[in-house]
């Protein structure tokens, strides 16, 4: 569903409401709403009460935070109800969206003819329109775009209601695409989990196949790591990225994980030398930084997880099925179109019309053309927690992060780090690793970088490292390479923020279903963007 105007989401909720007592209804439903700016979680409260749906109102109102200019996921129903909601402009926003709509609500403010152009862009053929409060000559207006007034038979509590049915065939077509049933994903870290959730949420059966013995064997074997806003003074490309992905995170941990355990939020103070004036990310800008008088950043919206417990939570969802030590040597297609994973025996592992390779730096011997991967080392120091130390009371991040008190095998642990070896592949345990990262400590955290000194110099901390893998541009690759062959790689070390992101852009678009991002910002992330491939080039032997 389209919605131009969400209100005070009254709209949304009903829409809800009926979607829950329909027992034909779909297993997911889309409602993409726009707002020139998002009501008051107070206003959302009156509405659903009124409205008599306050239980609704209350689930809503525990997603509506941080709903700055752009667009913002929300997540409901365990997954089942998603709400895209576009904070801006309609126009501007009708113009970054990319998806088949089946229906739409046309609110009464904006009803001129450029207007229902964008919106005829969005429907499939077939799709329904309703306009309450039509203006005069709004009917004659939806013809032009190609849309039939209903029949006096059809029931139509609006003042207009219409069929998205052109005597031409529209560009783009919006056609409903046909997802398939199986797939097969190579890669069982963040990436690749997250890739395996996000379809077999959808109903398809999902293989994943790891070379690892365990799931997360690779750099998502991190005992834990940061969850955080990116913040920059002019709220770049890649504040807003992290902002998509960090949203969609938190909503997953929050259903999978448990607090306290397999995540800690609650919040990461930044401390930055380079810090500027913010930019004005509007009324719900302080839900994301505020400035604290000390010349640092409070992050809210941040904390600890275990990336671990992530990947195995996603992996646990029903359709998946994971198989370890299946190392892929390599890929073919085969006659009847299906993409095949071969072992370095030529043994087919698995095969499936639709294959995602989330291998990480694994993911370029197996892909057709040339993808900008490279090797990034990382070493994190770590120790226990013992009391007295001047610890602080939540996450440090700035020049490197600090991790105060995380729950590991032993008891409550310390991290910091992370070193950032680019074009190193090399894991062994470095000394000088961990004096930079006790140096990185000393910006973050002096007096308890001092204590901590004389455990490092004699050798008394541990180490964890791995390998992560980047693109030139230090941004994902997501993507279709040929038909049938995508690709969900090169997460760098954002890969906590951007994996489920990355997934539900795969899904979506396999799916034909709204994005969880402007489409400015998924072409983003779009491998084409870089690759340097031919449609006609197998696959490397």
């Amino acid at each position: 569903m389209l919605d131009t105007d969400f209100g005070r989401g009254l709209g949304f909720l009903q829409a809800w409401s009926r979607w829950r007592s329909d027992p034909a209804r779909p297993a997911l439903l889309h409602v993409v709403a726009c707002t020139a700016q998002p009501p008051s979680l107070q206003d959302i409260r009156e509405a659903a009460t009124a409205g008599g749906l306050a239980p609704l109102g209350d689930a809503l109102a525990a997603r509506w935070w941080g709903l700055v200019p752009g667009v913002h996921r929300l997540v409901l129903e365990d997954g089942g109800v998603q709400l895209t909601l576009c904070v801006g402009p309609l126009r501007p926003m009708l113009g970054e969206l990319d998806f088949a709509a089946d229906a739409v609500v046309l609110g009464g403010v904006d009803q001129d003819l450029a207007t229902l152009k964008a919106v005829a862009r969005l429907c499939r053929r077939g799709a329904w329109l309703a306009a309450p409060g039509a203006r005069p000559g709004l009917a004659q207006d939806l013809r032009t775009c190609g849309f039939v007034p209903a029949p006096d038979t059809v029931p139509a509590p609006s003042s207009c209601v219409a069929c998205y049915e052109p005597s031409w065939v529209p560009r783009p077509v919006r056609a409903l695409p046909q997802p398939p049933a199986t797939a097969v994903v190579v890669g069982a870290g963040l990436a690749g989990s997250a890739v395996a959730a996000s379809l077999a949420a959808r109903g398809c059966a999902v293989t994943v196949l790891d070379a690892g013995a365990q799931p997360a064997a690779g750099a998502s074997g991190l005992p834990a790591g940061l969850l955080a806003p990116h913040a920059t003074p002019d709220d770049n490309l890649l504040s807003r990225l992290v902002r998509a992905g960090l949203r969609l995170t938190l909503q997953e941990a929050a259903q999978r994980l448990r607090p306290g355990e397999d995540w800690g939020p609650g919040g990461v103070l930044q401390r930055r030398e380079d810090l500027r004036a913010l930019p004005d990310l509007g009324p719900f800008g302080a839900d994301w930084q505020q400035a604290r008088d000390d010349g640092t950043l409070w992050l809210a919206p941040g904390g600890w997880i275990k990336p671990a417990a992530l990947v195995r939570a996603w992996l646990a969802e029903p359709g998946v099925q994971w198989r370890g030590a299946a190392r892929v040597a390599r890929l073919d297609r085969a006659a009847d179109g299906c993409w095949r994973a071969l072992d370095a025996q030529g043994t087919v592992l698995a095969q499936a019309p639709l294959l995602v390779v989330a291998a990480a730096l694994g993911t370029g011997p197996l892909v057709p053309g040339a993808l900008p991967l490279h090797a990034v080392r990382g070493q994190v120091s770590l120790g226990p927690a013992a009391p007295g130390l001047p610890w602080p009371p939540a996450p440090v991040n700035g020049h490197g992060h600090l991790l105060p008190a995380v729950p590991l095998e032993g008891g409550l642990a310390w991290l910091c780090g992370a070193t950032y070896g680019r074009g190193e592949t090399a894991t062994e345990v470095r000394a000088a690793d961990h004096t930079a990262n006790l140096d990185r400590l000393h910006r973050l955290a002096p007096a308890l970088a001092q204590a901590l000194a004389g455990d490092v110099a004699a050798g008394r901390v541990r180490a964890w490292t791995g390998v992560r893998c980047a693109s030139a541009d230090r941004r994902p690759l997501v993507g279709e390479l040929q038909p049938g062959l995508w690709v969900s790689t090169a997460l760098g070390s954002r890969g906590l923020s951007f994996a489920r992101l990355a997934a539900e852009l795969v899904a979506a678009r396999l799916h034909g279903e709204p994005l969880p991002v402007p489409l400015r910002l998924a072409r983003a992330l779009d491998v084409q963007r870089l690759a340097r491939v031919h449609a006609d080039q197998p696959p490397p032997a």
